[in-house]
């Protein structure tokens, strides 16, 4: 009987030396609980995982960058300093002058947001605007200027700079300047307008990130399964 339990207590010393620090511990301080309970202890953490979003999704963001608020509103901006500095002089003053100016820079936005998702569908990337799952105002302003000129790539999702995004913006100018401006405009004035919107994506960014997100706030979620103030912080960074 004496053997037995000798044999028993060298038996769980040598199983407490193999056990790693802190299994160790929980297997000195719950002695009879069963092994399971203290696996359970351990779980191994879940990466996140990213999905490319759907083609239904896909023309929802579409239709929200393209012909929503946030467009309609950079537009109605653009046409007022446009009015205010009478450019392009031939289009005049008052109401006539306005609309042909708003429904300009309206149709050059609608322009580069379509070639955008045109040349991303044809490149097989994906540049939707995810909100940061960061914290902090400045982090989450880089994440959204940064975001501009960024794109997903291939079944991990991860971020490359992507022309697509940085062309468009001069494709819409483009479109304008030699479709519906006054002849004497060139590629000159293509450039100058295509970095005003350029600058209106970012605008557009910063706006999804800090104000109302439509439904790139619920694809940040859907697709990226990382919680806020998550230490780990996912594909989308």
């Amino acid at each position: 009987m004496t053997e037995c339990r000798i044999v028993s207590i060298l038996s769980i010393t040598a199983s407490l030396l193999v056990i790693p620090g802190p299994m160790r511990t929980l297997a000195q301080v719950l002695p009879d609980a069963p092994p399971a309970a203290i696996v359970a202890t351990n779980p191994v953490p879940i990466e996140p995982v990213y999905s490319r979003p759907t083609h239904r999704a896909m023309v929802k963001n579409y239709l929200f960058d393209a012909f929503g608020p946030y467009p309609a509103v950079g537009a109605g901006l653009a046409a007022g300093i446009g009015q205010l500095s009478n450019a392009p002089p031939e289009w005049r003053q008052g109401a006539s002058g306005y609309a042909k100016r708003f429904g300009s820079d309206f149709g050059m936005a609608a322009t580069a947001t379509t070639t955008r998702y045109v040349l991303s569908e044809a490149l097989k990337e994906d540049t939707l605007y995810y909100r940061c799952e960061c914290g902090g105002f400045l982090p989450r302003l880089r994440h959204a200027v940064l975001s501009t000129v960024i794109a997903r790539h291939g079944r991990d999702g991860h971020r490359v700079i992507t022309l697509t995004a940085l062309a468009a913006p001069y494709v819409g100018s483009s479109v304008a300047v030699f479709g519906w401006y006054p002849d004497r405009y060139g590629a000159k004035d293509a450039f100058r307008l295509g970095n005003y919107n350029l600058l209106a994506f970012i605008g557009g960014n910063v706006a999804l990130e800090f104000l109302y997100g439509g439904p790139h706030a619920l694809l940040s979620r859907v697709h990226l399964n990382n919680g806020r103030g998550s230490s780990d912080p996912g594909p989308n960074h």
